[in-house]
């Protein structure tokens, strides 16, 4: 449990150390509660955004006026404060997780959407010359040339798109739904209790590892063709 007051003595101190083991296992459920909700609004935000970002970026390339306008419209949205934009969220869509939901995805379109188009543009145009001349419509040199050649671009927004919604997703205690934010904040409340802190932080730096190790995987498993490259 947290201490009573803020240590002020050396033994004050060790009574509130950096990081306890016992706080850690007293505390296992709302930690998991909390984690499991910062893992889950993680992934419905990034998934969200990726279900606009990539159709727009198809479309961007194809209809190249379009790049620009999109990535400027998406590039001032990423600017605006988190603070800021959770307040204005709030008395449009109340408190808790909507406004902290749509903010993530405010933020997450803009990574998805410049990787990609960086990878669509990316592809050599002599693939889908080549393609084309073997007799594949657009949709399939779409499908069979560009999307796979583009792939690790993608993934790799979506990475980056993920390990900064998992930081973003903690600012969301101002409006009532911060994951272990929450347990962040409690911490500072409860006279600067460090083992609260401490924990909720070495928490999301463990998940944003985790998101991010399990999208590696899967864009590896994707582009089987790179390892072979790579050996």
């Amino acid at each position: 449990m947290p201490p009573s007051s803020l240590p002020s003595t050396s033994a004050g101190a060790a009574e509130n150390p950096w990081f306890s083991w016992d706080y850690v296992t007293q505390n296992a459920a709302i930690l998991w509660q909390r984690a499991s909700e910062h893992a889950l609004i993680t992934v419905e935000a990034v998934a969200i955004a990726a279900a606009i970002a990539i159709p727009l970026g198809l479309l961007a390339v194809r209809v190249r006026w379009l790049a620009a306008p999109l990535l400027s419209a998406t590039a001032v949205l990423y600017t605006i404060p988190s603070l800021a934009l959770f307040a204005i969220l709030a008395p449009l869509m109340g408190i808790g997780r909507p406004p902290v939901l749509l903010g993530l995805v405010i933020y997450a379109l803009l990574v998805i959407l410049r990787n990609t188009v960086t990878g669509l543009d990316g592809v050599d145009p002599a693939a889908v010359d080549a393609a084309r001349g073997l007799g594949l419509g657009r949709i399939q040199v779409l499908v069979r040339v560009q999307l796979p050649n583009a792939l690790p671009s993608i993934v790799a927004g979506l990475r980056l798109a993920t390990v900064t919604s998992v930081a973003l997703v903690t600012v969301g205690v101002v409006v009532g739904y911060g994951g272990l934010g929450q347990i962040m904040f409690q911490g500072f409340r409860n006279n600067f209790y460090r083992a609260e802190i401490m924990t909720a932080t070495l928490a999301c730096v463990l998940l944003a590892l985790v998101l991010d190790l399990v999208l590696w995987a899967a864009g590896r498993a994707m582009t089987p063709w790179l390892r072979g490259r790579a050996a």
